[in-house]
């Protein structure tokens, strides 16, 4: 049993060619932020339904698509800086710790597995995970 966005995204396969196109948008979605956070797929993909949702109540009140995408562009931009100035660096183990478990869905032994691994290798090494 798995909840990741990314995972469940790729099993998705709709008969409707429209349908699917829309579903592929929503992959593209969650693919593209497992590469660049490695976490995050399920929100993501949330977020890019209730855009696609939104946007198409507005286009169909008469809103310009072009307008829309440029509103969406500027309000992604305002949504990143806030998080960038809400964000705060982790410095401890502990804290890697913390973390880790939070991402490995609550379990606390893949948290201190990924506190030593990043003690080991460090803030700026790689840890690469491959499956048994």
């Amino acid at each position: 049993i798995t909840k990741d966005g990314v995972t469940v995204a790729k099993e998705i396969e709709l008969e409707d060619k429209f349908e699917n196109m829309g579903a592929q948008m929503v992959r593209e979605v969650a693919s593209k932020t497992n590469d660049i956070a490695g976490d995050g797929t399920t929100t993501a993909t949330v977020l890019a339904q209730a855009i696609v949702q939104e946007g198409n109540k507005a286009v169909s009140a008469g809103m310009n698509p072009m307008d829309l995408k440029r509103g969406i562009d500027l309000a992604v931009g305002e949504v990143v800086a806030a998080l960038g100035k809400a964000a705060k660096k982790i410095k401890t183990s502990e804290e890697v710790a913390q973390v880790g478990t939070i991402a490995g869905n609550g379990d606390e032994s893949v948290g201190k597995m990924i506190a030593e691994a990043m003690q080991k290798v460090g803030n700026e090494g790689v840890i690469t995970v491959e499956e048994a």
